[in-house]
C-alpha cells in the first residue's frame, strides 16, 4: 500500500527560512527540523560548494604529505601483483601526472555525480514507489545537505595524513571510520577488506538519515524506516559487487 504525501506545507507567515549555518547544525542535531525547513526552500549551493571544498582539501592534503608517486607505489604493493622495483618505477613515472589529474576531477565532480544519483533514487523511491510529489530541486538539495555529515569525516582523515605514520597507510582508505581502516591490506585478504571498508559509520549514518530527511520533505507522510531500508539494499547490493570484483580480481 503505497504510503501517500502531500507538498510540503509553507512556513508560517512571517517567518523566515533558517540561514545556510543552521541548516548545517541541524543536519547533525535536529535533522527533521532541518529537513522540514530545506523542503519548504530548498537550496544547494553553498552546501555543494562546501562538500567540493572539502574534498579538494582532503586531496591537496594527501598530495602534499604522501605525493601521487608514492600512492600509486603503496597502492601497487598492497595490491599484490608481482612487479619488480623498474615495472613498479616506470608505473609510477607514467601514472603519476594522469593520477594527479584524475583525483583533481573527482574531488570536483565526484561528489555533485553522487548526490545527482543519490537525488534521482530519492525521486524514484518517495515518488516512484510511495506515490509522492518532491520536486527535483527539493530532492538535490536535501541530498547536498545530508551529505555534509562526510565533512567530518574529512576533519578525522586530515589530522592523520598530517601527523601520522604512513607505515600502514592505505590511500584508499585513509578516513578511520570504518574496520576496513584498522586491517593491514597486506596480511587481510581483499573480500574481507572490501566487507570491512564498506562497514562505515558515516554509510550507515547517511542510510538513516536520507530516511529522516526524506520522510521531512515529504512532510512525514513516508515513513524514514522505509525509505532508509530501500537505501540500505542498494548499499548492500553495491558492497557484494565490491566483494565480487575483490574475489575475481
Amino acid at each position: 500500500m503505497s504510503e501517500a504525501q502531500g507538498p510540503v506545507p509553507a512556513a508560517p507567515a512571517g517567518e523566515p527560512a533558517l540561514s545556510f549555518w543552521s541548516r548545517w547544525v541541524g543536519v547533525y542535531f535536529s535533522p527533521h527540523a532541518a529537513f522540514a525547513d530545506i523542503a519548504r526552500t530548498p537550496d544547494f549551493i553553498l552546501p555543494l560548494a562546501v562538500s567540493v571544498v572539502s574534498a579538494l582539501a582532503l586531496t591537496e592534503t594527501l598530495l602534499a604529505k604522501v605525493g601521487m608517486g608514492r600512492i600509486i607505489r603503496i597502492s601497487i604493493e598492497q595490491s599484490g601483483r608481482s612487479m619488480t622495483a623498474d615495472q613498479i618505477q616506470q608505473a609510477v613515472e607514467k601514472g603519476a601526472p594522469i593520477a594527479t589529474v584524475t583525483a583533481h576531477v573527482a574531488a570536483i565532480l565526484g561528489g555533485p555525480i553522487f548526490l545527482l544519483i543519490v537525488a534521482g533514487l530519492a525521486l524514484a523511491i518517495v515518488n516512484g514507489i510511495f506515490g509522492g510529489q518532491i520536486k527535483f530541486k527539493t530532492s538535490f538539495a536535501v541530498a547536498c545537505y545530508a551529505n555534509l555529515i562526510g565533512v567530518l569525516g574529512v576533519l578525522m582523515a586530515l589530522p592523520l595524513i598530517l601527523f601520522g605514520g604512513l607505515e600502514h597507510f592505505n590511500p584508499q582508505n585513509p578516513m578511520p571510520s570504518n574496520i576496513g581502516f584498522f586491517l593491514n591490506p597486506l596480511e587481510t585478504s581483499k573480500p574481507l577488506m572490501a566487507v570491512a571498508g564498506s562497514l562505515d559509520i558515516f554509510s550507515f549514518w547517511l542510510i538513516a538519515l536520507l530516511g529522516v530527511v526524506y520522510s521531512a520533505a515529504a512532510d512525514g507522510k513516508i515513513k524514514a524506516f522505509s525509505i532508509s531500508a530501500i537505501y540500505f539494499g542498494l548499499w548492500l547490493i553495491i558492497v557484494l559487487g565490491k566483494v565480487g570484483l575483490a574475489v575475481i580480481s
